[in-house]
């Protein structure tokens, strides 16, 4: 486990710009920075990211916090996984004590995963630059295909040895269990029990999540092998750690490139990613000959809009390059198509050409995705019915872009093109683009179908219990003690408290005692101080903590309530602060005027008055409870009505003071 004292020097450490930069291609934008939400399906600029307040913001979809918060969201790693990421990039050395066998088990079955893979990663790694087989048949391998060390070191290339339980050995005698070998698809069990190696023999490319955690690997059988084999490529399994629709391969090594360059080269296969890499091309990624999917579309437009598909000259390539496009256009990507000479594919036409060379051949050949189509769905057809259907294509295609300009102009083009009235492919356009719309209602009504009926047998159930619940008197005496949840307006008033607390905590403001005499304190301690008279808490036990903690911190120099909670290393704490301040202008105390200074002032006394005057309501409503419960008490109903008389005093003299009118 890490200590706090290490926590807080990796979060004053973090930069939360370099940490979402490594994600998230962003624009300065006055003091801060925006980009492409990555936690929803976002085609205008909604993320923000505030340097000085070291937090980021959606503001669709709500999601942020601190760089703890944000990697934990977007990458799912848990609370010590993003506090040792954090770590690793700002060099700072983690000493953790051992954990318990129960804190182990909380660490959870995706990290014991991550950790398996890691080693998996070094252990083939090891074996191609270390091992006698290793060098002498993985490395003469990579060699032979023209990659120079330096890059077969950037990617981390390795191989598996021969022998078929070679790493399922090598792995058990370093303590790993068994159930994580298989479950990352290093290893599957045969009927006996015993672990097979999946990648035994092969050549290996591991796979890098955008953040640099291996997730998963490929495997290639060497040419000596590849005759008469069904797959020369074998790949991991999906597992709890990778899915092969949400991950591209080279990303990691290609985020910072894509976003200097402002584009991004799609290509099929790893030696085409790695070939391009050693050519001097680093804005590079594979699909991996899978079907391209929405989320690595997304993934990629965190750092760009633009994208060049690139692949064979061959029907193959030609195929593969029309493959996913509606979708590359729907989410709003301006597609390139580049179509090597034939007989080349990336991974050949890389080697055989500098950087600025095949910068100039792309510059030169590339290609507009709606031309090429055209072009190639066109060729040669002079069949009426075929030449229509091949034209319906086309104009299906720009019916799914979203930006209305770049639709008319593709349009206009088209009809030029084609030699068809513009106003005919209008039309079209517009009735492709109602079939979709109609589908989607279709969908969203079959899932509110879905939701309705699911909730129709939550609601049932729940029915039939409280029907059973109803004829016991234990049952009903439990209902009459019983303290209700916080109600909606009960939750609002204990957040805006918590919420000056969080933003205005340290800030002084100045009230009047019993004797009409100023007193000056920060808001934190005033309302610490006005609750605690009544030995009132927040209901919230997180509200409670960060009042506590705000008091105790006031009197050290330099402290600031919103920087200290939003980079607070409870991750719980620092994502309640940073959803909390996105929405208050916070200024140093030294540059609030005094208006300012008087309306935090005016809103705290207000709000703490609302809080006491919501504890005295729900407290009338246990009382009248408690008397319909014993009316046959006159002892206990004597002192209940009292009871409820006095608080009725109470209540209506802070309504007075709240400014609520109430009927006795």
């Amino acid at each position: 486990m890490i200590d706090r004292l290490t926590v807080v020097r990796i979060m004053e450490a973090t930069n939360i710009v370099d940490v979402v930069s490594e994600f998230v291609s962003l624009k300065k934008r006055g003091v801060n920075y925006i980009g492409l939400c990555p936690f929803h399906n976002d085609t205008h600029p909604s993320f923000s990211v505030s340097p000085s307040r070291g937090i980021c913001h959606c503001f669709t979809c709500g999601k942020g916090g601190n760089a703890v918060n944000f990697l934990m969201e977007l990458e799912q790693m848990s609370y010590p996984e993003a506090l040792r990421w954090l770590a690793k990039k700002y060099n700072i050395e983690i000493k953790e004590r051992e954990l318990s066998a129960e804190e182990k088990a909380k660490e959870g079955e995706r990290e014991s995963m991550l950790i398996v893979n890691e080693w998996a990663a070094q252990y083939f790694e090891h074996i191609l630059h270390d091992d006698v087989d290793g060098i002498a048949i993985g490395l003469q391998y990579f060699r032979q295909r023209g990659f120079r060390d330096d890059i077969i070191r950037k990617f981390h290339l390795g191989f598996a040895l021969p022998e078929r339980s070679a790493l399922a050995a090598e792995a058990r005698k370093k303590g790993f269990q068994p159930q994580f070998l298989t479950k990352t698809g290093l290893c599957y069990a045969k009927d006996n029990g015993s672990l097979v190696d999946r990648f035994a023999g092969r050549a290996i490319f591991p796979w890098f999540s955008v953040s640099g955690k291996v997730i998963a690997f490929g495997g290639r059988v060497l040419d000596s092998r590849t005759k008469g084999v069904a797959q020369k490529y074998v790949n991991s399994p999906d597992s709890e750690v990778y899915h092969k629709e949400r991950e591209l391969y080279g990303i990691y090594q290609a985020k910072k490139a894509i976003a200097k360059e402002d584009c991004v080269y799609m290509v099929e296969g790893y030696t085409d990613v790695i070939s391009m890499h050693q050519c001097g091309i680093e804005n590079v990624v594979a699909n991996s000959g899978t079907a391209l999917s929405y989320y690595q579309i997304r993934l990629l437009h965190r750092f760009t809009s633009n994208i060049i598909l690139l692949y064979d000259g061959d029907a193959a390539g030609i195929h593969a390059a029309l493959r996913g496009t509606d979708m590359l256009l729907k989410e709003g990507m301006h597609i390139k198509v580049l179509v090597l000479p034939d007989g080349n594919d990336p991974d050949s036409f890389a080697r055989s050409h500098t950087a600025e060379e095949f910068r100039k051949y792309v510059e030169d050949h590339q290609t507009d995705f709606i031309a090429f189509k055209s072009d190639v769905l066109l060729r040669g057809i002079t069949d009426p019915i075929k030449r229509s259907e091949a034209i319906n294509s086309i104009i299906k295609s720009i019916s799914v872009i979203t930006d209305q300009i770049v639709r008319a102009t593709y349009l206009h083009d088209c009809a030029q093109r084609f030699g068809i009235n513009e106003a005919t492919l209008i039309r079209q356009m517009n009735q492709f683009i109602r079939s979709a719309q109609d589908e989607r209602r279709k969908e969203e009504r079959r899932q509110e179908y879905r939701q309705n009926g699911e909730q129709a047998v939550v609601r049932g159930s729940a029915e039939q219990r409280a029907a059973a619940a109803a004829g016991s008197a234990e049952a009903q005496r439990a209902r009459a003690h019983a303290v209700s949840p916080l109600s909606q307006k009960e939750q609002s008033i204990e957040r805006d408290l918590i919420r000056l607390v969080i933003c205005h905590g340290e800030e002084i403001m100045t009230v009047r005692d019993a004797d009409d005499n100023p007193v000056s304190l920060p808001v934190a301690q005033y309302i610490a101080i006005v609750l605690g008279n009544d030995d009132l808490h927040f209901q919230t036990p997180l509200y409670e903590q960060i009042l506590q903690e705000c008091v105790e911190h006031i009197g050290e120099d330099g402290f600031r309530a919103e920087h200290y909670f939003t980079q607070h290393p409870d991750p719980a704490i620092s994502k309640l602060a940073a959803d909390m301040s996105v929405d208050v202008l916070s200024l140093p105390v030294t540059m609030q005027t005094e208006s300012q200074r008087d309306a935090v002032r005016q809103d705290t006394e207000k709000l703490v008055l609302n809080f006491k005057l919501q504890v005295v309501e729900k407290r009338l409503l246990e009382l009248r409870q408690e008397i319909l419960a014993n009316s046959r008490d006159p002892e206990r109903m004597k002192d209940l009505m009292q009871q409820y008389r006095d608080m009725q005093i109470v209540r209506n003299g802070l309504a007075k003071m709240v400014g609520t009118s109430l009927v006795v």
